[in-house]
């Protein structure tokens, strides 16, 4: 398989071309590190954009919800969509305001959704959401039952239009501002846990599983 994914009209970086990238283990981490992704379609000539949960086995991102859900729906016909992740991953200040930013990094899928009906790859996709959300979750819990297949619909939507676009690195000032008594530099952004706080109808004393213990927002395809 090729290390990068084709270039097209539709995912080639055009502003900034030097921060987009097509690797696709680069993709692929993203991808993976962001909790949440937006999928953007258009429903009845309106526009739409709505966060969700994804996971991402293999070469496919799996989403999915309530078999009423609005934007399941759509999807479910072949509407095209547009699912995008965003990690910001530091503030970036500079000494004028039209040089400040974020360093980040972010990734575009394009693409049309397939529903999957197989009971089987219902129960594995739907582990793979448990899993993305808390790696190893999904073997300390009770998985979908039969009534809870029927309620949820799962879409597929294969990886093959996609760009990645990354910023890192201090402020980049124009020369004339450079002696400004203004202070630019760079504040990095880390996310981290608290204590878990049981749910308060737990019925057992029960300790906390290793994938609760153990969690950790991953960091380049590892979690650290």
């Amino acid at each position: 398989m090729p290390t990068e994914y084709e270039q097209t009209e539709r995912t080639r970086i055009y502003r900034k071309p030097g921060r987009g990238s097509y690797d696709r283990d680069l993709v692929h981490s993203i991808l993976d590190e962001a909790l949440t992704c937006h999928v953007g379609f258009v429903a009845d000539g309106q526009p739409y954009v709505v966060p969700t949960i994804h996971a991402r086995v293999g070469e496919t991102l799996f989403l999915h919800g309530a078999r009423g859900n609005r934007m399941l729906k759509a999807l479910v016909d072949g509407t095209p969509c547009c699912v995008t992740v965003t990690l910001v991953d530091g503030l970036v200040l500079a000494r004028a305001a039209l040089h400040h930013s974020l360093n980040y990094r972010s990734v575009m899928v394009l693409g049309k959704a397939t529903e999957v009906t197989d009971p089987r790859e219902k129960q594995d996709a739907l582990r793979a959401v448990v899993n993305h959300i808390a790696p190893g979750r999904a073997d300390e819990i009770r998985g979908a039952d039969e009534t809870d297949l029927k309620s949820t619909r799962v879409l597929s939507i294969p990886i093959e239009e996609a760009s990645a676009k990354v910023r890192t690195g201090p402020p980049v000032d124009e020369e004339a501002d450079l002696d400004l008594p203004s202070w630019a530099g760079q504040l990095p952004l880390t996310s981290g846990t608290g204590e878990p706080i049981p749910a308060p109808d737990l019925t057992q004393d029960l300790p906390v599983p290793e994938s609760v213990r153990s969690w950790a927002r991953p960091r380049n395809g590892l979690r650290t």
